[in-house]
Parts: structure tokens; C-alpha cells; sequence
């Protein structure tokens, strides 16, 4: 699945080649997403200037004078550049033609993905108005972990990947910065101390930034919105990894289920 890293890395591929072009058609070949695509969809953004390309955690904002359209690639979508004329393949959703000749296109195998519009406040949005904050904004600060955690008994790995906490530390990210920690996934949130948790929180915004700086993990069949591949994958220390060596200590890294969800640490590093 995507994280917040690969849509970040769509976005800021995307950005510079529909950031100020006007959309002359829209095609909807399937609807029917996780959410349907607006019928009227094409009739709203004929002739709308793209005034910004921004992110909320993993939705991708297309903002308008006259509304935003809200973009989410799911399990497995993406997001292409193509060029006039280049034919759809079976999953090729929905193609946004612009003025500069680009096509903006949507692939989503599973359907799980999203294509939604809003002309109100877009942080309103009921998909977005509960969403913690972004981890590598200011908002995310020392102390927000280690207060919303106290009491917690869920296991450290489902509480720092709840969106509500934080957004967009997803499960590759969250297993890679438990490990950098040196935090037992399972361990109870609420038993964690402050000093872990500053510590953590450091890692969490150096992990998402490397992975971003890199262009992402290339998982199955993610690409960036230039269609390359992100290269974060061959730094990853856990992730995929259960049942081979702790490149550390050299350790076998044991592999669980945590909220359905695989989970690989290494039981020498991570206490």
C-alpha cells in the first residue's frame, strides 16, 4: 500500500506538470471506487485552473478556485503523466486531460482508491477534520507521544500508526522506526517513558524524510508520478525481513501479526 512517503513522492512528481494548467476533459471509465466518483464530476472541473497540488497525509488535494478535488490511491492506485493518445490499460480509471497536452491518469487495480470533490473548506472534510498531525510539521512535536500515550495499553506499534495520533506513519515506517528505537513493537504504549518517546519521535521524522528524499518503497507495483521507482526499499533494516539476520547483532528477526498487521523486529535489539 502506499504510505505517506509514496504520496508525497506523487505529489511532488505530479506538481510541476499540472501546477497552473487548465483541465479541458475528464474521462471516468469506472466509478465505482471505494467511494463512486462524482457523477458531475466532469462538468465541475471543465475549464478549472489547478492553483496548488498539496498532501493530508495520504490524500492528495488538487485545490481550485472553485473547490478541491480529493485523490486517495488505496491498496494499490497510482498516479501517471502520460502523453495525448496513449491508450488506457484494464485498470486506467480516470484520465484528467489538461491544456499543456499532460494527461493525468489513474490506475487502481483493487478499486480501493478514491476520486472525490469538495467546493467547502477541504480541512472540513469529513475524511480529513479528525486527522492528527503531520509528522514532519511542527505540530508533531516532543511532547505529543508521550502525553496521548499514557494510559494506552495497546501495543506501541498500533498506537503510533493510529492517524488520529499522527498521520501517515504507516506499517513499513512504523516497523523501520520501532526498530531505529530500539522498541518492542508489542510493548504497551502506556508503559513507554518520556525519554523513549523524544527519542522515537526524532526517528519517526528521519525515517518519513529519508524515505521521502529517496522516492519511497517500491512495494509490488508502486511508481512516482514520473513513473520511477522509489529507492528506499533497499535501506530497509526490518520490514520484509522476518526470519532473516539483524543486520545489527546479526540476531534472527522474529516476525508477528500486531492489528493485523506483519510485524518484524529483532529480539536482541528492540526491548
Amino acid at each position: 500500500m502506499p504510505e505517506l512517503p509514496e504520496v508525497e513522492t506523487t505529489r511532488r512528481g505530479i506538481e510541476p506538470h499540472i501546477l497552473g494548467a487548465q483541465v479541458l476533459s475528464v474521462v471516468v471509465r469506472q466509478p465505482k471506487l471505494r467511494w463512486p466518483v462524482p457523477e458531475e464530476l466532469g462538468q465541475v472541473l471543465l475549464g478549472l485552473e489547478v492553483l496548488a497540488v498539496e498532501r493530508r497525509a495520504k490524500y492528495l488535494l488538487v485545490r481550485t478556485e472553485l473547490g478541491t478535488l480529493l485523490l486517495h490511491l488505496g491498496m494499490s492506485g497510482s498516479l501517471r503523466l502520460v502523453e495525448a493518445g496513449e491508450l488506457p490499460g484494464k485498470h486506467d480509471h480516470l484520465d484528467l486531460g489538461f491544456d499543456n497536452g499532460k494527461i493525468l491518469r489513474f490506475c487502481d487495480p483493487r478499486r480501493f482508491g478514491a476520486v472525490l470533490w469538495t467546493d467547502g473548506g477541504v480541512d472540513q472534510h469529513p475524511l480529513l477534520i479528525n486527522l492528527g498531525p503531520e509528522p514532519l510539521q511542527p505540530e508533531f512535536d516532543d511532547d505529543r507521544l508521550f502525553s496521548l500515550s499514557r494510559g494506552k495499553k495497546q501495543p506501541v506499534k498500533t498506537f503510533v500508526m493510529d492517524n488520529k495520533v499522527v498521520v501517515g506513519v504507516g506499517n513499513i515506517y512504523a516497523n523501520e522506526a520501532l526498530f531505529e528505537a530500539g522498541i518492542d513493537p508489542r510493548r504497551e504504549a502506556g508503559k513507554i517513558s518520556k525519554r523513549r518517546y523524544l527519542l522515537l519521535t526524532s526517528i519517526i521524522k528521519k525515517v518519513l524524510a529519508r524515505a521521502i528524499q529517496q522516492g519511497g518503497t517500491t512495494l509490488k507495483d508502486f511508481v512516482g508520478g514520473d513513473g520511477k521507482p522509489g529507492y528506499f526499499q533497499q535501506e530497509l533494516q526490518v520490514y520484509g525481513r522476518g526470519g532473516e539476520s539483524c543486520k545489527i547483532c546479526q540476531s534472527i528477526l522474529k516476525e508477528v501479526r500486531i492489528g493485523q498487521r506483519n510485524t518484524v523486529f529483532c529480539p536482541k535489539c528492540q526491548r
